[in-house]
Protein backbone atom coordinates (compact mmCIF):
# COMPACT_ATOMS: atom_id res chain seq x y z
CA UNK A 1 0.00 0.00 0.00
CA UNK A 2 1.68 3.55 -0.99
CA UNK A 3 1.39 6.06 1.26
CA UNK A 4 1.18 9.80 0.65
CA UNK A 5 4.11 12.20 0.95
CA UNK A 6 4.03 15.86 2.10
CA UNK A 7 7.30 16.43 0.48
CA UNK A 8 6.72 15.82 -3.35
CA UNK A 9 5.20 19.17 -4.00
CA UNK A 10 5.31 23.05 -3.60
CA UNK A 11 2.92 24.52 -0.97
CA UNK A 12 1.01 27.56 -1.35
CA UNK A 13 3.00 30.24 0.35
CA UNK A 14 6.28 28.74 -1.76
CA UNK A 15 4.36 29.20 -4.80
CA UNK A 16 3.30 33.10 -3.37
CA UNK A 17 6.78 33.91 -2.38
CA UNK A 18 8.21 32.73 -5.62
CA UNK A 19 6.14 34.62 -7.81
CA UNK A 20 6.84 37.62 -6.02
CA UNK A 21 10.45 37.50 -6.14
CA UNK A 22 9.92 36.83 -9.49
CA UNK A 23 7.72 39.87 -10.12
CA UNK A 24 10.11 42.04 -8.09
CA UNK A 25 12.72 41.11 -10.54
CA UNK A 26 10.96 41.46 -13.48
CA UNK A 27 10.06 44.96 -12.52
CA UNK A 28 13.77 45.65 -11.85
CA UNK A 29 14.87 44.77 -15.09
CA UNK A 30 11.90 46.44 -16.33
CA UNK A 31 12.90 49.56 -14.80
CA UNK A 32 16.27 49.36 -16.14
CA UNK A 33 15.60 49.12 -19.66
CA UNK A 34 13.24 52.07 -19.21
CA UNK A 35 16.07 53.82 -17.88
CA UNK A 36 18.94 53.05 -20.92
CA UNK A 37 16.12 53.78 -23.07
CA UNK A 38 15.72 56.85 -21.94
CA UNK A 39 19.46 57.86 -22.00
CA UNK A 40 19.30 56.17 -25.37
CA UNK A 41 17.15 58.31 -26.58
CA UNK A 42 19.51 61.83 -25.49
CA UNK A 43 22.29 59.78 -27.06
CA UNK A 44 20.90 59.43 -30.60
CA UNK A 45 18.94 62.70 -30.89
CA UNK A 46 22.69 64.47 -29.31
CA UNK A 47 24.58 62.77 -31.91
CA UNK A 48 22.02 63.50 -34.95
CA UNK A 49 21.39 67.20 -33.61
CA UNK A 50 25.34 68.15 -33.75
CA UNK A 51 25.61 67.15 -37.13
CA UNK A 52 23.33 69.04 -38.41
CA UNK A 53 24.77 71.73 -36.11
CA UNK A 54 28.32 70.99 -37.43
CA UNK A 55 26.75 71.09 -40.99
CA UNK A 56 25.12 74.77 -40.32
CA UNK A 57 28.11 76.28 -38.99
CA UNK A 58 30.29 75.23 -42.31
CA UNK A 59 28.26 76.39 -44.51
CA UNK A 60 27.67 79.28 -42.58
CA UNK A 61 31.48 79.66 -42.17
CA UNK A 62 31.86 79.17 -45.43
CA UNK A 63 29.71 81.65 -46.83
CA UNK A 64 31.26 84.16 -44.40
CA UNK A 65 34.55 83.40 -45.91
CA UNK A 66 33.02 84.29 -49.39
CA UNK A 67 31.36 87.19 -48.29
CA UNK A 68 32.60 91.09 -49.41
CA UNK A 69 30.39 92.21 -46.63
CA UNK A 70 28.61 90.63 -43.21
CA UNK A 71 26.02 92.61 -41.23
CA UNK A 72 24.50 91.40 -38.02
CA UNK A 73 20.99 91.63 -37.22
CA UNK A 74 18.99 94.26 -39.41
CA UNK A 75 21.25 95.75 -42.21
CA UNK A 76 20.93 99.10 -43.42
CA UNK A 77 21.62 98.80 -46.33
CA UNK A 78 21.18 94.96 -47.50
CA UNK A 79 18.13 93.97 -48.31
CA UNK A 80 16.98 90.05 -48.51
CA UNK A 81 16.06 88.97 -51.64
CA UNK A 82 13.41 86.60 -50.10
CA UNK A 83 10.23 87.33 -47.88
CA UNK A 84 11.07 87.33 -44.71
CA UNK A 85 7.93 86.72 -43.15
CA UNK A 86 7.51 88.03 -39.60
CA UNK A 87 11.50 86.29 -38.87
CA UNK A 88 13.92 88.42 -37.33
CA UNK A 89 17.09 88.86 -39.53
CA UNK A 90 20.47 87.87 -37.80
CA UNK A 91 22.74 88.16 -40.64
CA UNK A 92 23.03 89.36 -43.82
CA UNK A 93 25.96 89.19 -46.16
CA UNK A 94 27.06 90.44 -50.07
CA UNK A 95 28.65 87.87 -52.09
CA UNK A 96 29.76 88.04 -55.39
CA UNK A 97 26.59 85.99 -56.22
CA UNK A 98 24.19 88.09 -54.81
CA UNK A 99 22.72 88.77 -51.34
CA UNK A 100 22.30 86.03 -48.39
CA UNK A 101 20.28 86.62 -45.51
CA UNK A 102 19.68 83.72 -42.33
CA UNK A 103 16.49 84.38 -40.20
CA UNK A 104 15.27 83.09 -37.33
CA UNK A 105 11.38 82.96 -36.61
CA UNK A 106 8.57 80.89 -36.51
CA UNK A 107 8.70 77.64 -39.01
CA UNK A 108 7.00 78.01 -42.31
CA UNK A 109 5.02 74.74 -42.36
CA UNK A 110 3.63 72.26 -39.62
CA UNK A 111 6.77 69.63 -40.41
CA UNK A 112 9.11 72.11 -38.18
CA UNK A 113 10.06 71.94 -34.81
CA UNK A 114 9.54 74.98 -33.32
CA UNK A 115 11.80 78.49 -34.08
CA UNK A 116 13.70 77.83 -37.17
CA UNK A 117 16.97 79.25 -38.56
CA UNK A 118 16.56 80.05 -42.88
CA UNK A 119 18.52 81.37 -45.45
CA UNK A 120 17.49 83.38 -48.50
CA UNK A 121 20.18 83.44 -51.24
CA UNK A 122 21.38 81.53 -54.33
CA UNK A 123 21.05 77.94 -54.39
CA UNK A 124 23.79 75.75 -54.88
CA UNK A 125 24.45 73.58 -58.05
CA UNK A 126 25.52 70.19 -58.68
CA UNK A 127 29.51 71.12 -58.21
CA UNK A 128 29.09 72.86 -54.96
CA UNK A 129 28.76 76.38 -55.96
CA UNK A 130 26.18 79.45 -55.64
CA UNK A 131 24.63 79.25 -58.94
CA UNK A 132 23.59 82.77 -60.31
CA UNK A 133 19.78 81.89 -60.40
CA UNK A 134 16.76 83.44 -58.13
CA UNK A 135 17.34 82.97 -54.24
CA UNK A 136 15.62 80.70 -52.46
CA UNK A 137 14.74 80.56 -48.96
CA UNK A 138 15.45 77.36 -47.12
CA UNK A 139 15.09 76.04 -43.68
CA UNK A 140 18.30 75.06 -42.16
CA UNK A 141 18.06 74.08 -38.33
CA UNK A 142 14.80 73.62 -36.29
CA UNK A 143 13.89 73.52 -32.91
CA UNK A 144 15.50 76.19 -31.71
CA UNK A 145 15.80 77.21 -28.15
CA UNK A 146 14.94 81.04 -27.24
CA UNK A 147 18.38 82.92 -28.66
CA UNK A 148 18.95 79.79 -30.39
CA UNK A 149 21.32 81.44 -33.15
CA UNK A 150 23.72 84.00 -31.89
CA UNK A 151 26.43 85.56 -34.19
CA UNK A 152 28.52 88.65 -32.57
CA UNK A 153 31.86 90.36 -33.45
CA UNK A 154 34.30 88.87 -30.58
CA UNK A 155 36.83 91.36 -32.02
CA UNK A 156 38.33 92.93 -35.07
CA UNK A 157 37.70 90.74 -37.89
CA UNK A 158 36.77 87.82 -35.93
CA UNK A 159 33.13 86.79 -35.38
CA UNK A 160 31.51 83.99 -33.12
CA UNK A 161 28.64 81.85 -34.17
CA UNK A 162 26.48 79.94 -31.54
CA UNK A 163 23.32 77.22 -32.20
CA UNK A 164 21.62 76.16 -29.45
CA UNK A 165 18.46 73.65 -29.60
CA UNK A 166 16.14 72.02 -27.35
CA UNK A 167 13.67 69.58 -27.57
CA UNK A 168 11.11 67.77 -25.60
CA UNK A 169 11.59 64.21 -23.79
CA UNK A 170 9.33 61.65 -22.62
CA UNK A 171 9.89 61.83 -19.21
CA UNK A 172 8.70 65.66 -19.53
CA UNK A 173 12.35 67.12 -19.43
CA UNK A 174 14.22 69.34 -22.44
CA UNK A 175 17.56 68.66 -23.88
CA UNK A 176 19.76 71.40 -25.04
CA UNK A 177 22.07 70.32 -27.50
CA UNK A 178 24.64 73.69 -28.07
CA UNK A 179 27.47 74.22 -31.23
CA UNK A 180 29.88 77.47 -30.97
CA UNK A 181 32.21 78.52 -33.49
CA UNK A 182 35.12 81.34 -33.28
CA UNK A 183 36.04 81.98 -37.03
CA UNK A 184 38.13 85.11 -38.34
CA UNK A 185 36.29 86.55 -41.33
CA UNK A 186 37.38 87.97 -44.69
CA UNK A 187 35.18 90.95 -44.88
CA UNK A 188 35.78 94.52 -44.64
CA UNK A 189 33.38 95.74 -41.67
CA UNK A 190 30.61 98.31 -42.18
Amino acid sequence: MATCGRGAGLTLVELLLGLSLGMALFVTLLQALLLHSRSNERLVRLVRERGVQRRTLALLRSEILRAERLDLGESPTLQPACSLSGRRPVLHLRTAHGTISYTIGSPPSAIWRGQVLMRCGPAYGLDGEPSTGSSQNRVLLDGLASGGFAASRSGPGHLRLQLRQQFPLLDGNRQTISSALEMATAESAP
